[in-house]
C-alpha cells in the first residue's frame, strides 16, 4: 500500500496582502501512521495564572470538607458546570509577602510583588526595584522555545503612575504580576488592540483620522486571507474544515468586539507607532474579549504562557452592573459592617463566574485529541487571603485544566499549615516539563495533584 498525503507542519502560517494568520492545531497536521511518540501528536501544556486583588470572605470561599465529596460553598457556584476540572486549593501561603521591620504598611503591594516570585521585594520608592524571577516567566524560558511569543501579560487596568502608592514601595511592584528577572518587571497589556496585533500584527498608527478611517473601513483581517484560506480549506477533510471554520469565526467575532469598542471610544489617542485602541465599555464585556485573545493565542499554540489580572491591588474599580457602586478597596476595609461584607461576597462570587466564562472557552475549545481545557494548567487566585485584614494565609486558590491528563479535578485538598504557594508552581514545572526545582520561598513540590 502506498500513501501519498503528507502532514501540514505544525508551526502552519497563512500569509496574504501582507496579514498573517496562525492555524490551529488540525489532525491534518498529524502525519501517516504517526505513533505516540510523534511531537507533533504529543498535547502540549498550557499554564495560565489568572489574579484577583483582596482575597475572599473565607467562610464563603473554602467548602466546608475535603475531598471529592465536598459542597461547592456560596462564592464557587459559579463553578459547578466545570467542578470536575477544578482543585480547591487550601492551606497555602504568600508569607514572603509579611511585613519587614521598619515597612510598616505596603500590604497590597508586597502581595502583588511575591504572589508569582515568593520574593520579597526591596523597600524602595526609586527605579532600584527588586523582587524574583515569577512563575510565568521561568516557564516562558523553557516553553517560549516553541511558540512565536515566550508569554502574554494582560491586566484589565491600566497602570498606575510612577511613583509611590504605599508607603516606601514603588508603584512598579503593584503594576504586574510578572518579572523575566529580579529587576526587569513585565509590563502588562490592558488594551484589546494592541493585544491583538501583537498576534496578528498590523501596521496601523493611533492618528485619530487613520484610526477612524480604519473602523470606517472595516476590514477584517480574514478579509486579506480569504483566497489563502479558500485554497487551504478546499484540501482539507471535513473534521478540519470544521475547526478551521470554527476558528475563523471566534476571531472575526474578536475583531468585531474590539471594532466596537473604538467605535464607542471617543477619547483622543496619543499618535504611536502601534495603535492603542479603545476599551468596551462594559467590565463583563472587556473581560471577556482579553479572554477571548487569551485563547486564540493558544489554540494557535502563539504562547504557551499568559499571565491575567482581573483587577490590580489597589484597584478601586466599582462594580454598579451587579449592584455594587462602591471601590473595590475600600469595600474590602469592611471592618465587620455585615452590609459591606455581603457586597464583597457577591463581588468575589462575581469575579469566580468571569473565571468560569474562561474555563467554558478552554472547554469549548478543541486542541488535537482534546480541549484546551484538557491540556491547561490555570491558577486562579489572590495574593491576600482576607481583604480587610491583610492576611496571606491560607490564600483562596483554584487549579483548573487537566495538566494534559496529569491533574484530577473536582476535590478540595488541604495542605500543611505553612506550605508556600510556590511549591504549587513547582508542580506545575515538572508536568509542563519545565526544569526548574526552586522558586522564591518553595520547600518541594506539592502531592495529590493527580489522585
Amino acid at each position: 500500500m502506498m500513501i501519498f498525503n503528507k502532514a501540514i507542519p505544525r508551526r502552519t502560517f497563512l500569509r496574504g496582502a501582507g496579514a498573517t494568520l496562525a492555524l490551529p492545531l488540525l489532525d491534518s497536521m498529524i502525519p501517516a501512521f504517526a505513533g505516540p511518540a510523534e511531537t507533533v501528536t504529543k498535547p502540549v501544556a498550557r499554564i495560565a495564572f489568572v489574579y484577583v486583588p483582596f482575597g475572599s470572605i473565607r467562610n464563603k470561599w473554602m467548602p466546608e470538607t475535603e475531598g471529592a465529596g465536598y459542597d461547592l460553598s456560596p462564592t464557587l457556584q459559579p463553578l459547578a458546570p466545570f467542578r470536575e476540572h477544578v482543585l480547591v486549593l487550601s492551606g497555602l501561603d504568600n508569607r514572603t509577602s509579611m511585613a519587614q521591620p521598619g515597612e510598616g504598611g505596603a500590604h497590597h503591594t508586597r502581595a502583588s510583588a511575591t504572589y508569582l516570585t515568593g520574593v520579597h521585594p526591596k523597600a524602595t520608592d526609586g527605579v532600584d526595584i527588586r523582587a524574583g524571577i515569577s512563575a510565568d516567566q521561568q516557564a516562558a524560558r523553557e516553553l517560549g522555545k516553541h511558540t512565536q511569543l515566550a508569554s502574554l501579560e494582560l491586566a484589565l487596568d491600566p497602570p498606575f503612575n510612577a511613583g509611590v502608592c504605599e508607603p516606601s514601595f514603588s508603584c512598579a511592584y503593584l503594576n504586574t504580576l510578572s518579572w523575566r528577572t529580579p529587576t526587569t518587571p513585565m509590563p502588562m497589556e490592558d488594551k484589546p488592540r494592541a493585544v491583538f496585533e501583537r498576534l496578528f500584527g498590523d501596521s496601523e498608527t493611533t492618528d485619530r483620522a487613520a484610526r477612524l478611517a480604519r473602523i470606517k473601513e472595516n476590514r477584517s483581517l480574514l478579509d486579506d486571507l480569504t483566497e489563502t484560506v479558500a485554497s487551504l480549506t478546499g484540501t482539507l477533510p471535513a473534521s478540519d474544515r470544521a475547526k478551521v471554520n470554527e476558528y475563523l469565526e471566534a476571531l472575526r467575532d474578536v475583531e468585531r468586539r474590539i471594532q466596537l469598542a473604538e467605535e464607542q471610544s471617543s477619547r483622543e489617542l496619543p499618535t504611536l507607532e502601534r495603535p492603542a485602541g479603545g476599551y468596551p465599555a462594559s467590565y463583563e464585556d472587556y473581560a471577556k474579549l482579553m479572554i477571548d485573545l487569551q485563547v486564540l493565542a493558544f489554540q494557535t499554540d502563539m504562547t504557551r504562557v499568559i499571565t491575567f489580572m482581573l483587577a490590580h491591588e489597589l484597584s478601586n474599580r466599582s462594580y454598579p452592573q451587579i449592584g455594587i457602586p462602591d471601590g473595590h478597596h475600600g469595600l474590602s476595609h469592611h471592618r465587620g459592617d455585615p452590609r459591606q461584607i455581603a457586597k464583597i461576597i457577591k463581588l468575589n462570587a462575581y469575579h469566580v463566574g468571569i473565571f468560569g466564562y474562561y474555563l467554558d472557552k478552554f472547554r469549548s475549545t478543541r486542541d488535537g485529541d482534546g480541549t484546551l481545557l484538557d491540556h491547561s494548567m490555570i491558577v486562579y487566585g489572590s495574593g491576600i487571603a482576607d481583604g480587610n485584614l491583610h492576611t496571606n494565609e491560607d490564600l483562596p486558590i483554584l487549579l483548573a485544566g487537566s495538566g494534559i491528563g496529569k491533574i484530577k479535578g473536582g476535590r478540595h485538598v488541604r495542605y500543611p499549615k505553612g506550605t508556600p504557594l510556590t511549591n504549587l508552581y513547582l508542580s506545575m514545572f515538572e508536568i509542563a516539563g519545565v526544569p526548574v526545582d526552586k522558586l522564591g520561598d518553595s520547600t518541594g513540590k506539592l502531592d495529590h495533584l493527580s489522585a
